[in-house]
């Protein structure tokens, strides 16, 4: 399937960010905060990397989020290194890691 930059339509942003809650609080944190900062801006694109990311374990999830890890394998994409960038920016105001 060709992921283009095309904008998600309100529908898929929701169906996404309800796709991407998760059981480690900590990893919601930064949920959170990235469709807060990115949510109106969200591509195709976006959307492909960010559902690539909500298959890992939560554990995996937060080694990637706080730089422990790398994506490795499949997992390692442009999408999904875009993604990962995005989650790990820390906006002022934002909350502390």
């Amino acid at each position: 399937m060709l992921m283009t930059n095309t904008l998600l339509d309100e529908r898929e942003r929701d169906l996404l960010k309800w796709r991407s809650r998760r059981g480690l609080v900590e990893n919601d944190l930064f949920i959170e905060q990235f469709f807060a900062t990115y949510g109106s801006q969200l591509t195709q694109q976006n959307a492909a990397g960010m559902s690539a990311l909500m298959d890992l374990a939560d554990n995996d999830l937060m080694d990637l989020f706080l730089r422990r890890k790398e994506p490795e394998g499949q997992l390692d994409t442009q999408e999904v290194r875009e993604v990962l960038e995005m989650l790990r920016k820390r906006v002022p105001g934002g909350s502390p890691q």
